[in-house]
């Protein structure tokens, strides 16, 4: 049997019965060499360039795996990358663009949420590639149909052969709905001509004549240093070269941990926070918004936290797990000497939970059992039942401390996922920092909170920094406010620049 022969037999799932929706809407598909390629980012242009065209343009992701989630008006839980994608569109994000989101908890388990609520806890592929899940799949492409366009993001590199007989978000979704595929490239890693070739030849070959160009993308310096590569690849490939992207530092909030190995600390900021990186860390994007305004360290549980302004404990797919890794790492005793010595530490969601005297866990995360916390908030996090949090929410300050003081009665939005619930211990003298949720103590120094995406509140933000640059004597004027900013349309004017947008469109007959 000949290698395509053997591509083509292992790759076919079970298309019998089902049933895409007939539409008039167009498909474009954006496939990686390799995770964190850029795909994400490139769907994120495109959906601002059509929607400024006037094209109803929606984001679709059959399948992503991430920590960094999203939850919807309805409490829905979705990809945080789709729900940007939906932003930049225009559109308020819905489960249908991301209809199931793999969250790893560890030891090759991962929680399925289908349609945005939690499915089941499985081994690694144990579900996916089933017909139940592929039904799922199918019902959002139907709910999303009545767009003019959809732009589809695969899943890490699009030629993994060994999974084609699964591969729900690269090929399936493309022998279904037959869309125009770009393959996107990172020459940032290096090897990006053997990349982008490699991944086109291992296509089977229907999916391989979906390919209509490519794009290298993460370009330092020059593109002349590039040579003739492009032209010789698409005399190889005979598709196209769209463009070569400039890399750039543009904030759009980062779909995984993997992006965390490329966050470097800038070192102009004379304001240093330092973020542990737990094992199952998420939704980092939370500190995103502080990263353009003071140094921002992702501090390994095995490295020295440094000298900094202040810590973060961030939220954790596994709250029980990671608070153990940080006890026996000697992170914890790091982090409560540095509160002795009068560094504020702040917690969100796991980390606000790790920050109380103790957690009981009924069997939820881990062993059943009583696990000691770090103790500088008179708080107990109970796991009895697996049920989980997902709601928008917006609460009103009412801390007292050094930090929330500043802002007292101010409103702030946020959106809540969590197991367990929380309850402070009798006798305690701290207050509540956010209404009915999250604690600070008695000099407002720690507080913790439940609410991701707190400093995307201007208020909160203006509040730390001050608070921080006046205990450093500093007299520095910060913009924490960003209203002229807007990422969307400065990645979508950059994308537009250096990409061939006009012939995507004539693939698309989208021309005027």
């Amino acid at each position: 049997m000949s290698r395509e022969d053997i591509l083509n037999s292992e790759s076919h799932l079970n298309y019998e019965n089902l049933q895409v929706p007939e539409t008039t809407q167009r498909r474009l598909m954006v496939v990686g060499c390799s995770s964190y390629a850029g795909k994400s980012t490139l769907v994120t242009a495109l959906c601002r360039i059509f929607s400024n065209m006037g094209i109803d343009v929606v984001p679709f992701k059959a399948q992503n795996m991430s920590l960094n989630s999203w939850v919807t008006d309805e409490g829905g839980e979705m990809g945080i990358a789709q729900a940007i994608q939906a932003r930049a569109a225009r559109l308020e994000p819905s489960v249908h663009m991301n209809p199931i989101l793999l969250k790893p908890k560890g030891n090759m388990m991962s929680q399925v949420i289908v349609h945005g609520k939690p499915y089941a806890d499985c081994e690694a592929g144990g579900l996916i590639g089933t017909r139940e899940i592929l039904d799922c799949v199918i019902e959002s492409v139907r709910r999303l149909s009545n767009h003019e366009l959809m732009i589809i993001e695969g899943v890490g590199g699009a030629a993994e052969i060994n999974l084609y007989s699964r591969d729900i978000a690269n090929i399936m979704i493309a022998r279904l709905l037959k869309p125009h595929l770009i393959i996107v490239g990172d020459i940032e890693r290096g090897g990006v001509f053997a990349s982008i070739y490699g991944t086109w030849k291992l296509l089977p070959e229907d999916v391989r004549n979906l390919v209509k160009g490519f794009v290298i993308n993460k370009l330092r310096g020059d593109p002349k240093l590039l040579g003739n590569g492009p032209e010789m690849l698409e005399e190889m490939m005979g598709i196209p070269c769209l463009g070569v992207i400039p890399y750039t530092d543009i904030r759009i909030p980062s779909e995984d941990s993997v992006s965390l190995d490329d966050k470097k600390t800038r070192g102009k900021y004379p304001i240093d926070v330092a973020v542990i990186r737990l094992p199952r860390i998420s939704n980092f994007t939370d500190f995103e918004p502080l990263e353009g305004l003071v140094n921002v360290r992702y501090v390994p549980l095995t490295s020295s936290l440094g000298e900094p302004d202040l810590i973060v404990l961030p939220g954790t797919k596994n709250t029980v797990g990671d608070l153990e890794e940080l006890k026996k790492s000697g992170m914890a005793k790091q982090i409560v000497e540095a509160y002795r010595k009068g560094i504020p530490v702040i917690g969100i969601c796991g980390g606000y939970q790790m920050l109380g005297k103790q957690i009981i866990d009924s069997g939820v995360e881990e062993k059943p059992g009583v696990y000691k916390g770090l103790g500088l908030l008179d708080i107990t996090t109970t796991f009895e039942k697996y049920e989980k949090t997902t709601v928008q929410t917006e609460k009103r300050v009412t801390g007292r401390g050094a930090i929330l003081g500043r802002i007292k009665n101010e409103k702030v939005r946020g959106y809540e996922i969590h197991m367990g619930k929380t309850h402070t211990q009798k006798g305690a003298t701290q207050r509540q920092a956010f209404g009915d949720d999250g604690t600070e103590n008695e000099d407002g120094l720690v507080f913790g909170t439940y609410l991701h995406g707190l400093f995307d509140n201007e208020c909160i933000r203006r509040a730390l920094i001050e608070f921080l640059a006046e205990r450093k004597g500093l007299k520095i004027e910060i913009n924490v406010q960003n209203t002229h900013y807007d990422p969307y349309e400065e990645l979508a004017k950059l994308v537009s620049t250096h990409v061939d947008v006009n012939k995507i469109l004539g693939w698309c007959d989208l021309n005027e």
